[in-house]
């Protein structure tokens, strides 16, 4: 088609949109939407056959004032606050769950390599925990309060510092995705080995039962909390890898808000797994009964939130 009788065809439409930004007038959204559609296949059909043309920059300008138009005039939904935990962070752990698996898989193995290590040499725990933290504990278990290092500070210094260094910690995972995934890879797999060192520490002074009923009240939601974050950082990373039809920059700067939606909403989680390490792990002598319906209680919401609910939301077709 000649250009000129191209220009003939469509400058009503094209007068329309600008009269439309003109006036800034209201439109019913499918007039608008299909308007908009109907204008960027002009300007791709420009751009093929007329791509040093006038018309084409013309065409080009008016989709980017079009473009703003319709973002600007967007309504924001009601109770955005709520919603991002109701729906968009649920939906972000279904549509990416296979990163937050590999982030499982890759903690989960990392903590049987640290109780292994731990098993098959004995200066292996010192050297992840260090020779200050196995002598105090190892003091402690004498003393008769193996666990004591959570009673030694004051309730709200201890809630304020340990929610400070957990949000650290996940923020840390997740920054480490910038390089190819292999940075959070890493700090998952440092955690694990902590946490599987200092698991059969204990479980070689027979202490395994009561460790795990101390440490998982708040260890629960705290260790899965930075397993998220690590799923987190592998989709950043993996967007950098694997692009797909963006450009690498634009996938990654979309993996990027993407887990960075995922470390924030995991704030109050952190918060809260804070909480039960300052002012709840410390009762020793609360029944043990109690301690393990606090741990179930936890791993429920947990398995809840991140699993099943964002499942029920994808089955009922609700989407971002």
């Amino acid at each position: 088609m000649r250009e000129s009788a191209f220009v003939k065809a469509n400058i009503s439409k094209w007068e329309e949109f600008e009269s439309l930004i003109a006036a800034n007038a209201k439109k019913d959204p499918d007039q608008l939407a299909d308007l908009f559609i109907q204008l960027t296949d002009d300007l791709s059909y420009a751009k093929t056959h007329y791509p040093k043309s006038d018309i084409t920059i013309y065409l080009n300008n008016l989709s980017t004032k079009v473009h703003q138009y319709i973002y600007r005039n967007k309504k924001e939904r009601k109770n955005r606050f709520v919603e991002f935990w109701k729906y968009e962070l649920p939906l972000i752990f279904w549509e990416h769950r296979k990163e937050f698996r590999i982030s499982l898989l890759v903690f989960l193995g990392a903590c049987v390599v640290g109780a292994f290590s731990a098993a098959y040499d004995n200066d292996f725990v010192r050297l992840i925990l260090g020779d200050g933290y196995v002598n105090m504990t190892l003091s402690n278990i004498d003393n008769g309060v193996p666990l004591g290092v959570y009673g030694k500070m004051a309730q709200t210094d201890m809630f304020v510092l340990i929610t400070i260094n957990n949000i650290k910690v996940s923020f840390f995972a997740f920054a480490l995705g910038i390089i190819a995934s292999l940075g959070t890879a890493f700090a998952l797999f440092q955690n694990g080995v902590m946490l599987g060192s200092f698991q059969y520490f204990f479980f070689s002074k027979g202490l395994l039962l009561t460790s795990v009923l101390t440490i998982w009240i708040h260890g629960t939601i705290e260790i899965i909390s930075i397993i998220m974050a690590g799923g987190a950082g592998l989709i950043m990373g993996n967007s950098m890898l694997f692009p797909g039809t963006y450009s690498r920059m634009e996938s990654l700067r979309r993996g990027a808000l993407t887990g960075a939606k995922v470390v924030l909403g995991l704030v109050p989680v952190f918060i809260l797994a804070g909480f039960l390490e300052s002012y709840i792990t410390r009762l020793f002598d609360m029944p043990n009964a109690i301690k393990a319906t606090i741990i179930l209680g936890s791993l429920a919401f947990m398995i809840y939130y991140i699993i099943l609910y964002p499942r029920k939301l994808f089955k009922n077709g609700i989407q971002q």
